[in-house]
């Protein structure tokens, strides 16, 4: 999974390099969130539904059995940074910015 994950880093570099060969942004951030792009509206097994990709074409889905869990899944809430938490905790937002907390 780690090879996997370098290589689309790399893969990702080299599209960004080459004018007019970018990924949408929403493809982007799926990527930057370890997340992969399935055809499908829903996500197999591990997989949970995480947003879109190919501006809205295909699903972002990440594996739930990684280190990448969602804030949800922890029981969290996504604030935006001007919110304090009184507890934050490890969990993907769908905005990079926003953090995780269990109580605000």
């Amino acid at each position: 999974m780690k090879l996997f994950s370098c290589l689309m880093a790399l893969l990702l570099v080299l599209l960004q390099a080459v004018p007019g060969l970018s990924l949408p942004k929403d493809t982007l951030r799926c990527v930057g969130y370890h997340g992969f792009c399935f055809h499908s509206k829903s996500c197999p097994e591990p997989f949970a539904a995480f947003g879109t990709c190919s501006r809205r074409q295909k699903t972002c889905c990440i594996d739930t059995t990684s280190n990448f869990h969602t804030c949800q899944d922890k029981g969290g809430h996504c604030v935006p940074p001007e919110i304090k938490c009184l507890q934050e905790q490890v969990g993907l937002c769908p905005h990079r910015e926003w953090k995780c907390c269990t109580e605000v």
